[in-house]
This record gives C-alpha cells, sequence and structure tokens, in this order.
C-alpha cells in the first residue's frame, strides 16, 4: 500500500454505488447484499459519508445521521481486508467524528457486532442503557396509510 495514493472523500457524488456495493458485500457481513437504490437513499438521507480510495478503487467507507447538536449515530464503517491493519479504519472513523455535522454533537453513537475493542481504542465505551430495537415497523398496522394527515406550516411560530 502506497499512502500516498491513499485519499479521503466527503463527497457524496464521487461515490460509485456499485463499488460500494462490492466492499460491502466482500467485506461486511451485515450489510451484503444491499441493492444500489438502498443504498443510493441511505446515502442522501446521511451526513456527513466519507470514503476510502486507493486511486480510483473504494477501500473504505463510513457514514453517520445526526440533528446536529444533540445526537448522531455513525453507521457502516468498513475497510477492505486487503488494507486493514494500516489504521485506516481508525482514520476513517476520526474523519467522521472530526467532521462539523458531528464534532459538537453531545452524544455519538454506533452500533457493533464483533468491533467493540476496536471502538474503544478511538475512545467508544460499552453502553448498556440504549438497548432497544424496532426492527420492522410493518407490522404495527395500527394505523392505514392516510390516516394521518401531515400539515406543512410556513409560519408556525408567529411573532
Amino acid at each position: 500500500m502506497n499512502s500516498a495514493q491513499i485519499q479521503f472523500s466527503d463527497r457524496k457524488s464521487k461515490i460509485d454505488l456499485y463499488q460500494l456495493q462490492e466492499l460491502l458485500n466482500i467485506a461486511a457481513f451485515w450489510a451484503q447484499g444491499r441493492s444500489i437504490e438502498d443504498l443510493r437513499t441511505a446515502i442522501a438521507n446521511s451526513d456527513p459519508v466519507i470514503t476510502l480510495w486507493d486511486r480510483e478503487k473504494l477501500i473504505g467507507f463510513a457514514r453517520a445521521t445526526s440533528d446536529g447538536i444533540y445526537r448522531a449515530t455513525i453507521w457502516d464503517v468498513v475497510i477492505h481486508p486487503d488494507y486493514r491493519g494500516n489504521k485506516l479504519g481508525s482514520k476513517l472513523v476520526e474523519t467522521v467524528l472530526s467532521h462539523p455535522r458531528i464534532s459538537r454533537v453531545e452524544r455519538v453513537y454506533l452500533m457493533t457486532t464483533h468491533q467493540q475493542q476496536f471502538y474503544e481504542k478511538i475512545g467508544f465505551q460499552q453502553n448498556t442503557t440504549t438497548t432497544m430495537v424496532l426492527q420492522n415497523q410493518s407490522h404495527l398496522g395500527s394505523l392505514t396509510p392516510g390516516e394521518i394527515q401531515l400539515q406543512e406550516t410556513s409560519n408556525y411560530y408567529s411573532a
């Protein structure tokens, strides 16, 4: 690996979704089989999205979602297996954390199955207080589509 050829990017427009799909299939058991359209949607709704490149080859990826002040969550941190062990994963996560959209956030979350020690080295701590998850909302069925109508108002707060 020639580190002079390794570059980080926060430009969503640079992402080759087919390379991302391949990277996730190779390096992330939890993200195998994601469709191009679902990846496009996830990227569009994430900020920042950080990619890592060896020339034109996508070798790393991470994204976050946040309200910009109170909470953020880091998602889909992945490094190509051929590039692991060079501290690129740590640099990738640190790049996400230092991004202006995340750097002021009070609490940053992430979920990991097997990499707790890796994230602890960066400063994350195990957390047992936020363990609830809703897997899929399709089973709720208590409301039918269109039953609740949301209305946008331009002058919600008036002086």
